[in-house]
């Protein structure tokens, strides 16, 4: 049998030519996409009244004129923004390709959850955010990689008023295409890796040679597909950017990549020490503070062992788990045991209250603060199907999130409810940021059932998402929530489902066991009659829909720790040259297990979805009218 020309074609150089396809034609549409300002004549800027109320932030080396200033503000007031980033109109080829592989500009502005990004030229910026910011604007002028630090910062405080324009009369003031230190530093400041997209993209530069050798006319396509990449997305007529020596960079592409990349590699790798932390609390004192804590041992974080099950009473226990700190590798060990009556899981010995403060130090913020900012803006699907839950039931005028963090939840769940007032109440400090994002109307700061008798009757709708596997007393807290609840009021509740089939084929490594911080994990039987108990009446269940596909990418990251922990981390033994070289060699090896695990993670969402069955359960319930 004679073959066809599709199955002619090796299947790598297939794969290749329909990624760079996509992705030049995805560069282009979204470069069309970016509001080209008007240029403003020098004469009508000079004779235009002063812009009270903004503020033009460059980075150093780039001095925009009036008619750009003025042309930014008449468009961001006709849009209704109060952060506008500007793109110079001669931004290098990669620079470009780089920003329109991270943002889609149709959907930027309305993703209140996007990371902030920009070009980190200049941005313009109301007063008011500002303020709200912490930033001032008379201080030094900021480097490009600040200057996208505060772009992302920004964006926090102006969730759906930010946007970005091409601005014709700016220059990026000759800056070129940045590499090593610069690139890595800029990658940082964006929330980005800086070691693995440097691996990802020599291992990208590899394949696509691999192929070019091995695999005829196919592999070429593809390798030259690539090399003509920003003239093909960037270049002919029409195009809104002009970006210098974009020929020059076009045929240079393949060796310029290659030596940013192993450049890049070569910073992240001299530069793994840890950013300074949130709070700015020099590094030497926050180890000190943990020398402190742990020389007399993390055995005192441990109340004794109880006999009971805290739910239903039974003295039926048997262990179901152990496993150490796989979050943050501090010291400790830590057991969830399991009811054989009522299936309740529970941490046993638990944490005092001293030790959950220990333990969760540096995790949510100070020093993990950002990281747990990334993860938490990348659950915008999960925050929207929390939020439509009640659609089919209620209109509410009034909502508190519990465990709300720094607002995530209320901050998305505004698309779906916009006329709803979200209030957040929180032990850590994060809410009182939230306050001053926006994000929520009113910040409580403290324990939830120290507020309940305040706030009794309040609010037609309180939510606990992923919040009572925190606390040590689950059933105080439901308390709160029914005292807090309007009569018809309703609270709506996610947990980790103890009962799903992962837990058992992962193991120690299943996420949603999340050690040391889950104290109790309650199946969905005995969540139903606690509620009943206390006058609420279940009137929906998701599982599926409420399935967090994570449980392989999961696996894989607890593992990795586990190997490698941190060598920086102020609890730890120190940084040593041997913890450095484990901790990449552990990183890279397992790039192609997390990939794979990203694979399966896929397919068991979809499955997850299909059977209405997955790691975690959603339960609303209507409190009773008397």
């Amino acid at each position: 049998m004679t073959p066809t020309p599709f199955q002619r074609v090796p299947w790598t150089s297939a794969v290749l030519l329909a990624a760079l396809g996509a992705g030049t034609v995805r560069a282009r549409r979204r470069l069309r996409a970016i509001p080209v300002l008007p240029v403003t004549p020098p004469a009508a800027a000079a004779g235009a009244p002063r812009a009270a109320g903004w503020r033009l932030l460059t980075a150093r080396g780039v001095e925009p004129d009036a008619p750009t200033f003025l042309a930014a503000r008449a468009h961001a007031e006709a849009e209704g923004l109060r952060v506008l980033d500007l793109l110079p109109a001669d931004l290098p080829a990669e620079r470009a390709l780089s920003l329109l592989r991270l943002v889609d500009p149709g959907r930027y502005r309305q993703d209140r959850l996007a990371a902030g990004r920009g070009a980190g030229f200049a941005v313009l910026v109301t007063e008011e955010v500002l303020s709200r910011a912490g930033v001032d604007p008379a201080g030094p002028r900021p480097d490009t990689a600040e200057l996208l630090a505060l772009t992302r910062r920004l964006k926090e405080y102006a969730a759906d008023a930010t946007g970005l324009a091409i601005a014709p009369g700016l220059s990026c003031g000759g800056a070129g295409e940045p590499g090593g230190p610069a690139r890595a530093a800029e990658l940082r400041a964006q929330g980005l890796p800086p070691g693995a997209l440097a691996a990802v993209q020599l291992g990208g530069l590899a394949l696509l040679a691999g192929v070019a050798v091995r695999q005829g006319r196919w592999g070429a396509a593809a390798a030259g597909l690539y090399w003509l990449q920003p003239y093909l997305a960037l270049g002919g007529p029409g195009s809104p950017l002009r970006p210098a020596g974009l020929g020059r960079a076009t045929a240079a592409r393949p060796v310029r990549s290659l030596g940013a990349g192993l450049r890049t590699a070569a910073a992240a790798g001299r530069d793994a020490g840890p950013d300074p932390a949130a709070d700015g609390a020099p590094e030497a004192s926050r180890a000190a503070a943990y020398r402190q804590d742990l020389a007399a041992g993390v055995g005192r974080f441990l109340e004794p062992r109880r006999e009971g099950c805290p739910w239903c009473g039974s003295d039926r226990l048997t262990v179901r788990v152990r496993v150490p700190d796989l979050l943050q590798g501090k010291p400790g060990r830590f057991t969830l045991e399991q009811c054989g009556d009522c299936g309740h899981v529970f941490q046993n010995p638990r944490l005092t209250p001293e030790g959950l403060d220990f333990y969760y130090r540096d995790f949510y913020d100070g020093r993990g603060g950002e990281g747990a900012g990334t993860v938490f803006g990348r659950l915008g699907a999960a925050y929207r199907g929390r939020a439509e839950m009640l659609l089919p039931h209620a209109d509410p005028a009034s909502w508190l999130d519990v465990g709300t963090g720094h607002g995530h939840f209320c901050n998305a769940a505004r698309d779906v409810w916009p006329q709803t007032r979200f209030d957040g109440l929180d032990m850590g400090e994060g809410v009182r940021e939230a306050e001053r994002r926006g994000w929520v109307e009113t910040g409580y700061l403290g324990q939830f059932p120290e507020f309940a008798s305040k706030l009794a009757g309040q609010y037609e709708v309180v939510s606990m998402y992923h919040y009572l596997e925190h606390t040590r007393e689950p059933l105080a807290e439901l308390d709160a929530a029914a005292t807090v609840l309007t009569p018809g009021g309703f609270l709506a509740i996610e947990l980790p489902d103890p009962e799903s089939r992962m837990a058992r084929l992962l193991g120690p490594v299943w996420l949603p066991w999340f050690q040391p911080q889950h104290q109790h994990l309650m199946p969905a039987a005995n969540l139903r009659e606690a509620l009943a108990d206390r006058g609420l009446t279940v009137i929906a269940e998701e599982h599926g829909p409420a399935h967090q596909g994570n449980d392989f990418f999961g696996a894989v990251a607890l593992a990795a720790t586990r190997l490698a922990p941190d060598p920086d981390r102020p609890w730890g033994p120190g940084p040593t040259p041997r913890a450095r070289l484990l901790g990449h060699a552990v990183r890279v090896a397992s790039l192609p297990c997390f990939a794979a695990a990203a694979a399966l993670d896929t397919v068991r969402t979809a499955v997850a979805r299909r059977t209405d069955g997955g790691n975690a359960y959603r339960m609303l319930a209507r409190k009773d009218v008397p």
